[in-house]
């Protein structure tokens, strides 16, 4: 049985949103997104730097979770929302996944960092709109990549929308994605899907 350690908001929902467009069984514990709690010996033990999600597989356990997602996939998926090793179409998937952690939820994470960090007036101003225009940067490439298509991978669901989802997500708390369109259609699309659905009210 896979257990998912989630808490609301975080990295998590895209392991459980892979589980459900899996139909797999899956449990969910979720923990207090507490600074202290976070940072107690107990939780450390899970995640040594202190973030979430964890998943366990048995006595396996692991953190990142985009490295989640394709362990559920290559372990539990079947060949399931990813295209087979090997193909330019799964090249395609791995940039997408990767850009959607690496590049694009990158400077949206430093405007949460930089904010939980610092009191409101010791922020500054010219920093977050760095990241912010870096993000924006971001979605365009989106934008235009997602143009004429439903999905990013052939027209097909695969977990590269997974992953690009809760960047998405992200994004538009933090910035808005309201003037790019087919960015802004593709993650409203997203959203319509059930597993989606039962993800983000977790």
């Amino acid at each position: 049985m896979l257990t998912i350690y989630h808490a609301v908001g975080t990295r998590s929902l895209r392991v459980i949103w892979t589980c459900e467009e899996l139909k797999i069984p899956y449990q969910v514990e979720t923990i207090p997104f507490t600074a202290e709690y976070r940072a107690s010996q107990e939780w450390r033990k899970m995640n040594p730097v202190g973030k979430v999600p964890v998943l366990k597989d048995d006595d396996f356990i692991m953190f990142e979770s985009g490295a989640m997602v394709q362990y559920i996939l290559d372990r539990h998926g079947n060949g399931q929302l990813q295209p087979k090793p090997g193909t330019p179409e799964h090249g395609l998937y791995l940039q997408w996944c990767w850009f959607a952690e690496s590049t694009f939820a990158r400077p949206i994470g430093e405007i949460v960092n930089h904010r939980r960090v610092f009191e409101e007036h010791q922020q500054s101003d010219a920093a977050i709109n760095e990241m912010k225009d870096r993000a924006s940067l971001c979605v365009k490439a989106l934008d235009e990549a997602i143009e004429g298509r439903e999905f990013l991978v052939g027209n097909e669901f695969t977990a590269a929308d997974i992953m690009m989802g809760y960047s998405m997500f992200i994004f538009d708390k933090y910035v808005s994605s309201d003037h790019h369109n087919h960015a802004h259609d593709y993650w409203n699309r997203l959203q319509q899907r059930e597993a989606c659905k039962v993800a983000f009210t977790l």
